[in-house]
């Protein structure tokens, strides 16, 4: 084979090799391409082409859209609107990994390309999050607020929570994020951080006087457990309140308040975890959920319920009519497939705790 054919065949499955590794970043979710490893990727000319989408994608006021998966490829016309919806102020928000995803997506870009549009870029969505937030602390899903369960102090989906983890990295000055603000903004963001913290604390319900857990949305107001969608109930929540706990065992010195908070949640957790049951899953061809059972399993590790009731944990569910049920084969099939009703996500929770407890030195 001579060298002119040995080079024709190498471009040819460098050219396979590039494509087939740019079908595979393009068909993961945004989410998953977010969590990707910090790594030369995100110099590739493929990554700086998404990086332009999330530019375009970030309104003025410095946060992002929900549910927008910023890999895929838009075209000139989409590109124009887009720039016409930056100084649109609706429908932005941390929901659903909104605003976080982006901002880290960014400080992943701008470790390996020093863009300044990537840093003011995260800068600007660091100052929206600033500015959303609550006098007494909270979030709200949405900001500028929009009316509806969405003025809520919001759990749910751990939106709360995943504000609190970027700001709780930069205060600690930690080389998580690429992107460092100035003194004044870092002073700003503990602030803020500390104003989070209380906010959990103080929406950590009382069952019968002894604290429990939290619910995926508190009132803005009374601090209580609130309502969202029909199917979601005032309750107390085993998918949130884990990442709740989890942020609260992460933070350097504790002091007692956040220190009882997790000792009650952790009382609670054990308290309410089910065991001996499983959930089965029936697919179809393409893998979709078609039905959900839950099945005696005497060897099944533990697992929690998604809503319990606020006066004595007993695990419920619902329909879109909001109509209580208890258990999960008396909700309809949409629903049913179609929600998270269970999680094992406080394990996590249980499995630090005693480690937790000998570093805080209880």
């Amino acid at each position: 084979m001579n060298h002119f054919k040995k080079v024709a065949i190498f471009l040819f499955f460098a050219g396979v090799t590039c494509t087939s590794l740019q079908a595979q970043v393009h068909d993961k979710s945004w989410k998953s391409i977010t969590e990707m490893p910090e790594g030369k990727w995100f110099a590739s000319a493929e990554a700086k082409a998404i990086a332009e989408n999330v530019l375009l994608y970030q309104r003025n006021i410095g946060g992002w859209a929900k549910n927008i998966q910023m890999q895929k490829t838009l075209s000139d016309e989409e590109k124009k609107e887009l720039i016409k919806l930056k100084s649109d102020m609706h429908d932005i928000t941390t929901d659903n990994g909104a605003t976080y995803q982006e901002m880290v997506f960014l400080s992943k870009m701008y470790r390996q390309v020093p863009d300044e549009r990537y840093k003011k870029a995260f800068l600007l969505g660091l100052d929206y999050i600033l500015e959303a937030q609550y006098d007494n602390g909270g979030w709200p899903q949405f900001y500028p607020l929009k009316k509806g369960y969405y003025t809520h102090i919001t759990y749910n989906d751990d939106s709360m929570v995943n504000i609190l983890n970027v700001l709780k990295e930069i205060k600690d000055k930690t080389d998580f994020y690429s992107i460092q603000p100035s003194e004044e903004t870092i002073a700003k963001v503990a602030l803020s951080f500390n104003k989070g913290i209380d906010c959990i604390v103080n929406t950590q319900y009382k069952q019968n006087g002894v604290l429990t857990s939290w619910c995926a949305q508190h009132d803005a107001k009374t601090l209580q457990p609130a309502k969202a969608r029909a199917y979601e109930l005032p309750s107390l929540s085993g998918k949130e309140s884990a990442k709740i706990v989890l942020l609260l065992m992460s933070i350097e010195n504790p002091s007692q308040e956040v220190i009882t908070a997790v000792n009650s949640a952790v009382v609670w957790f054990e308290k309410v975890k089910i065991n001996g049951l499983r959930e089965d899953r029936i697919l179809n061809a393409e893998g979709k959920i078609m039905d959900k059972k839950m099945v005696p399993d005497a060897n099944a590790p533990a697992i929690w319920v998604r809503f319990m009731e606020l006066d004595d944990n007993k695990p419920f569910f619902s329909d879109r009519d909001g109509i209580k049920k208890y258990a999960l084969s008396e909700i309809g099939s949409e629903r049913r497939n179609g929600y998270a009703w269970y999680t094992n996500e406080p394990k996590e929770v249980v499995k630090q705790y005693d480690k937790w407890k000998k570093k805080i030195q209880l």
